[in-house]
């Protein structure tokens, strides 16, 4: 007979520990008792300092008060990354969470501007994007407008550790009992495998019927103890090592962050109301840890605030992030680089995913077998996303882009280029965390140029064409002039004193 899962025990703390701990017990309330343990004794990574826009949707949930929360964390807005020297040293483009244009039916924007470029248009897509052009006045609002062309989509910069804390005020709130300790053993039954409590070193036990792994790189209990795999994707995406570091904070906030691509990997600009975090995300086969520190500190354009933080990782998915009673969530479940700010979206999909097949009566292998492929999926989605930026560099300069750019890629993502290469054409699979403005900005930006465009892009008129453009632009910048600053927001929005 199954056993009813009557209680969840979550094992670490930090982003992923609480954000599992504060969803579980927000959503499925008294019908589930949740645990967490941690110990002050073990650090977390905390350098994950960017998101993406499903934040917003956690944070509704949760019942999180905006303004409150840009407080507790120290958080700023983030409309965009702006990628620089990824394809050619001294380029740079951006990619927005807005989309160029407006929404057509059967064929998207770019295609209409595409064909007006061979007509001779000048402007760059980017120049259709709201969010592009209030990152370049660095200006912000909520804007509550009735035209969806006007749709202002955004996500955070945070404090890391601050909005660990933040969701632990929350989740204990809730009813979520944190015990403070560290593992000393971990007790399974013989017959099924499964983990039956968790001895710590002050002696105390925990017991559930269900186990979140938030162990970090660890795999405490998804890989150490039950050995669940690990599937190794670092030969699409070589780097393995980053390097950390707090710095003064600006006297603009930008509302976007920076990559900005170096010889062997890229560094990160992460603008927050106290301070910028800064780090390297590098290959050690091309760069060595003292040097990576080295440039590092040259290359910060404010005031060191802390010491350099080191970070060693391998770049993959767990082959089972759901094994037996363990659900891996966070860094036990697999890491890929941060350079499109998802690791955190990792963690609140993972925990949804687990609420909706939340298993009451106990472990179903189908259901168990469900969320582990659409973990991969999601995975794999992402990885390929990633690669993209990489392979299209053509920089001469470093022998790192040189191996990543004639590097053999997935199958998929080597179509879904030639296919917009050839045609304009955007393909993405059935819940692709990507939008179709992702794909296209991140090609474009890189170099790829559509030989072709979507024929219904000629049902205007070459008059009628320039007009609907000149207009959209129009419409795109008729809200510019109204919008405060990004500081003026966040100190009228959430009393932010820069």
């Amino acid at each position: 007979m199954q056993t009813q899962v009557k209680k969840v025990a979550v094992l670490g703390g930090g982003t992923s520990g609480w954000i599992s701990a504060a969803l579980l017990k927000k959503v499925l309330g008294t019908t589930v008792d949740v645990e967490l343990v941690e110990s002050e004794q073990i650090g977390t990574v905390g350098v994950g300092e960017a998101t993406i826009p499903p934040i917003q949707k956690v944070n509704q949930v949760l019942g999180i008060n905006e303004a409150e929360f840009l407080r507790e964390t120290k958080a700023t807005i983030k409309l965009a990354i702006k990628f620089e020297n990824w394809r050619v040293n001294g380029e740079s483009y951006f990619h927005t969470f807005g989309a160029p244009g407006r929404s057509m039916a059967f064929c998207h924007f770019h295609h209409f501007w595409k064909r007006a470029k061979t007509l001779g248009l000048k402007e760059s897509l980017w120049e259709y994007d709201l969010n592009y052009l209030c990152c370049k006045e660095n200006k912000f609002a909520q804007i509550n407008a009735k035209d969806p062309v006007l749709d202002l989509s955004y996500a955070y910069h945070f404090d890391a550790g601050l909005y660990a804390r933040y969701l632990r005020k929350l989740s204990e709130q809730m009813g979520v009992v944190r015990t403070e300790g560290r593992v000393e053993k971990i007790l399974q039954d013989e017959q099924s495998g499964n983990i039956t409590r968790l001895k710590l070193e002050n002696g105390k036990e925990v017991q559930a019927d269900l186990f979140i792994d938030c162990s970090g790189f660890r795999g405490l209990l998804i890989q150490q103890t039950l050995n669940a795999g690990f599937e190794d994707w670092s030969h699409w995406l070589p780097c393995d090592s980053a390097v950390a570091i707090a710095s003064e904070r600006h006297e603009q906030t930008a509302p976007f962050t920076r990559s900005i691509a170096r010889e062997a990997g890229w560094q990160w600009r992460i603008p927050l109301q106290h301070r910028n975090g800064n780090g390297l995300v590098y290959s050690s086969a091309h760069l060595n840890k003292e040097q990576a520190e080295d440039f590092l500190l040259k290359h910060l354009d404010a005031k060191a605030l802390s010491e350099p933080n080191h970070i060693r990782f391998k770049t993959g998915r767990r082959r089972k992030q759901w094994h037996k009673n363990v659900v891996a969530v966070g860094l036990s479940s697999g890491f890929l680089e941060p350079l499109e700010s998802t690791s955190i979206h990792l963690i609140q999909s993972a925990v949804t995913r687990l609420i909706q097949l939340f298993p009451h009566d106990g472990m179903s292998q189908s259901n168990i077998n469900e969320y582990n492929a659409q973990s991969k999926l999601e995975y794999e989605q992402i990885r390929d996303f990633i690669i993209l930026h990489y392979t299209l560099n053509e920089r001469t300069d470093a022998p790192f882009w040189r191996d990543v750019r004639e590097m053999e890629i997935p199958s998929l993502l080597q179509h879904k280029m030639d296919l917009f290469r050839e045609s304009g054409k955007i393909v993405r699979e059935f819940n692709d965390l990507f939008h179709e403005s992702s794909w296209l900005q991140v090609m474009l930006g890189q170099g790829i140029e559509p030989q072709d465009y979507h024929p219904l892009a000629n049902s205007m008129s070459e008059a009628d064409l320039f007009e609907f453009l000149r207009r959209l632009k129009e419409i795109k910048n008729e809200p510019l002039p109204k919008l405060p600053s990004h500081d003026l927001f966040l100190e009228k929005f959430a009393g932010f004193a820069g």
